[in-house]
């Protein structure tokens, strides 16, 4: 958690790229996202000096060679703690001619992530703005790896609060929710086709370094974690860049972020592949069905990309693999031939876990519309026997468009620091529902449908052939039971009030004579 002096000073350089002409948040994250990188390679680079030092060895990567580039610039010039301290207009010389033309012919050519940044541009427009943001964010306290993440996390809370880029985020503690409920392996191979941000799979990471710390006391696992563990898509090169740097302050070395339109392109290569799938996929779109991947119509025909979305996660599942996503309401009870059949296979051919039923405001101000997370695993010969339903009435923020905490900090998210007492959990339902889902198999399975959590049989759900998955359908109401007087004693009351209005009829008309 950021200490109050670091947000001031990311808060400080965010109002000096506004008041120096860059407004655009996305553009500002984009132009933060190139300098710290900038600065990550001279840190990389530092590393292997002092190791090499330390060993009395040769480098071993040198990611600033010897020399000078084609206009004469000793290659030592680009690095970070070289140019910090010159007059802004030679600074800006550098960083502009130099660093950036360094970044896109050579850097880029070096590993997944670097390859996104092979059409990184400077678009800072002044000196005076570079050295201001260059100073300043060379005194952000950023030595360890949870400042170096919550500090590009709070920066991503910035172009969430301004506005509709806010739609590439997912709150945080919903992330945090379903990669709990999921519980991610040292061995897994993860997956978010909707990558955005990456925040689900920074999520995955941060929970494999909390419960299982064994990954890095093993080569093995720890190359595994670093190298093979987190695969994203996205077909939007800004989000390829600020994703992948999201994973790399976070601690991951070498995060698979690909460039792919994943409900376009062939998955031939990719279908089978992963153990864990956690995504929260655009809604509410349509493709045209020569714009869709052709094994994804084979598994259903449609073009709205919410049932596209799910048919993907199928494909791209392992059996025995699992996923943890965010639908729209519309796919839990569409009654489009699509919908059907898509539940009907997600239930019938495979084997549907749960479905917890969000409130309607998780994602405002970005959209208002009722979403659920479902959880099912690839099976492909069935398994569904009960389904678990949430009803999620809080998640611990106000539902409104400013979405503020409406408790106190450690009383927040999946885990709080303190049991919450029942006015509590009226206003965060995360841990409750956590515990709730634990037991699923046992105690839940005896929970009336009144409850805010109960099972439902496969039978059930299938029973009129539409496989409704709403909560709504399933769930009861309590009717509390209402005494009313005997009909002698209703009938009395009625003449009573009869004659009363008589009396009263009688008094208006002497006053009117």
């Amino acid at each position: 958690m950021l200490v109050g002096e670091i947000r001031n000073q990311i808060d400080g350089i965010w109002n000096d790229f506004w008041s120096g002409g860059v407004s655009n948040p996305l553009s500002v994250m984009e132009q933060l996202t190139y300098l710290l990188f900038i600065k990550r390679l001279d840190e990389l680079q530092t590393v292997e000096e002092r190791r090499a030092e330390a060993l009395k060895k040769p480098i071993e990567r040198r990611i600033f060679p010897e020399g000078a580039d084609d206009d004469g610039e000793p290659y030592d010039n680009l690095r970070w703690s070289r140019f910090k301290g010159l007059e802004p207009r030679e600074m800006y010389r550098i960083v502009d001619r130099h660093v950036f033309p360094f970044i896109r012919e050579k850097v880029a050519a070096e590993g997944a992530v670097a390859r996104h940044m092979k059409e990184a541009r400077f678009a800072i427009p002044t000196p005076a703005l570079l050295a201001k943001v260059v100073d300043k964010l060379d005194h952000v306290a950023m030595a360890d790896r949870d400042t170096k993440g919550d500090v590009y996390e709070y920066m991503l809370g910035k172009i969430a609060s301004a506005g509709q880029n806010g739609q590439f985020r997912t709150p945080r503690h919903i992330i945090n929710l379903m990669v709990a409920l999921m519980e991610p392996k040292p061995g897994d191979v993860i997956c978010d086709p909707a990558a955005g941000t990456c925040g689900f799979l920074v999520g995955a990471g941060e929970y494999l370094r909390d419960k299982h710390p064994e990954i890095f006391r093993d080569a093995a696992a720890r190359q595994h974690f670093h190298d093979k563990a987190f695969h994203g898509f996205d077909f939007d090169p800004t989000m390829l860049r600020i994703g992948s740097m999201n994973m790399i302050l976070h601690g991951i070395e070498n995060p698979l972020i690909e460039a792919r339109d994943s409900l376009s392109e062939d998955i031939a290569g990719e279908k089978d592949k992963y153990d864990l799938i956690l995504a929260n996929p655009p809604f509410a779109g349509s493709l045209d069905y020569e714009q869709t991947a052709a094994d994804l119509q084979r598994i259903v025909k449609t073009r709205k990309t919410e049932l596209l979305f799910l048919a993907l996660f199928l494909r791209l599942l392992k059996v025995g693999g699992r996923a943890a996503v965010i639908v729209p309401d519309g796919v839990l009870f569409g009654s489009s031939k699509a919908h059907k059949e898509l539940r009907r296979m997600i239930v019938e051919d495979h084997k549907l876990d749960a479905v917890i039923s969000l409130p309607s405001g998780v994602f405002r101000p970005y959209a208002g519309v009722s979403t659920a997370i479902l959880i099912f695993t690839k099976t492909g010969v069935g398994g569904t026997e009960n389904v678990w339903f949430y009803d999620m009435k809080a998640d611990g923020w106000s539902l409104d468009d400013k979405r503020q905490p409406l408790l106190a900090e450690d009383r927040l998210g999946v885990a709080p620091a303190v049991d919450l007492a029942q006015a509590e959990h009226d206003k965060n339902n995360l841990p409750d529902l956590l515990a709730r889902w634990a037991d699923r198999d046992a105690a839940e399975s005896e929970r009336p449908r009144t409850a805010q959590s109960f099972c439902v049989a496969k039978a059930d759900i299938a029973g009129d052939g539409s496989y409704d998955l709403s909560i709504n359908r399933y769930k009861e109401t309590v009717h509390a039971a209402v005494e009313h007087d005997s009909p002698a004693v209703i009938i009395a009351q009625l003449r009573k009030l009869e004659a009363e209005i008589a009396e009263g009829l009688v008094k208006l008309e002497e006053m009117v004579r």
